[in-house]
């Protein structure tokens, strides 16, 4: 397959210094966690002071709730992405190893688990503090994909969770051997950026649609419509690149080299489609209930 478009070369370091005979490292990948929480942070900030966009006029939370919010979803997503990633992609790993779960700066951390994560936390906090939990949801919700944008850009410097080989015009051939292991492949292989695909589809035009729906068409004033179109635009997006997706290594034999986890005839599933789909029929529901039901 003919190159096409070399993986830039970029470190996944942004820098590092050596303090007291220890390394420390800033690194994209916690940077754009970083840059993620603080801009969706200050967006729903602004949300809240503006009573107008909420239901009855009435912001459900003020601008110092907010700040505690923030400390809740990086611990949600925190324990819940790493605890998701034990669970669904490597357990067996885990299980033989428990010494290496809190190890998170090893990699590994899972979307669907640390939404999990965030979920428990947003009722945690409602509860705490008398908010009705789809309120905060939907605040969370439509800043979601901003956060999804820097970590799926991350991913590409990473050069981790490529796609398939594919000889389409952009595809990116990524450096390693894992990477260049492409049966049937000659030469160098190239691979669908699926981080960018995610970038674009789940981070840009989910996250302009959320914003719109609830900056100017009022979608705030009825609990749970963000909510919902942020759990079925998600699942919808991540189920479609998926089929441009490399699946996880522990997932692909040489009878099953697409790595699906369900598998139907010549048909098959992978585990990211497979945690994607209650989250489609979870959202659609959530957003039509809420859509049709009247508001006080």
């Amino acid at each position: 397959m003919q190159a096409l478009i070399p993986f830039p070369d970029i470190s996944p370091e942004i820098f590092s210094i050596s303090l007291f005979g220890f390394e420390f490292a800033l690194r994209w990948y916690a940077l754009a966690y970083i840059a993620g929480l603080v801009i969706g942070w200050r967006i729903v900030v602004a949300a809240a002071r503006r009573p107008r966009l909420w239901r009855n006029d009435a912001a459900p939370m003020t601008p110092a709730q907010v700040d505690d919010l923030l400390f809740w979803v990086i611990l949600g997503v925190i324990l819940g992405g790493r605890l998701g990633f034990v669970a669904f992609y490597q357990p067996a790993y885990y299980l033989a190893n428990p010494a290496e779960i809190p190890m998170i700066w090893q990699g590994g951390m899972s979307f669907h688990g640390g939404l999990l994560g965030v979920v428990t936390v947003n009722y945690l906090f409602a509860w705490r503090h008398g908010i009705r939990p789809l309120s905060t949801a939907d605040a969370m919700c439509m800043v979601a994909p901003i956060g999804i944008f820097f970590g799926r850009l991350a991913n590409f410097i990473n050069d981790e969770l490529w796609g398939r080989p594919t000889d389409l015009p952009w595809a990116v051939v990524f450096p390693g051997a894992a990477a260049q292991d492409c049966p049937g492949v000659v030469g160098l292989c190239a691979r669908h950026p699926s981080q960018l695909y995610e970038a674009l589809l789940e981070g840009v035009l989910l996250g302009a649609i959320l914003l719109w729906l609830a900056w100017r068409r009022g979608a705030l004033k009825r609990p749970g419509v963000i909510t919902g179109l942020f759990f079925a635009g998600y699942g919808v997006g991540r189920f479609i690149v998926e089929f441009a997706r490399q699946a996880d290594a522990q997932f692909i034999t040489p009878d099953n080299p697409l790595g699906h986890v369900v598998q139907i005839g010549g048909l098959g599933l992978s585990m990211g489609q497979l945690l994607s789909l209650p989250m489609i029929v979870f959202g659609l529901i959530v957003a039509i209930w809420a859509r049709r039901r009247r508001v006080a």
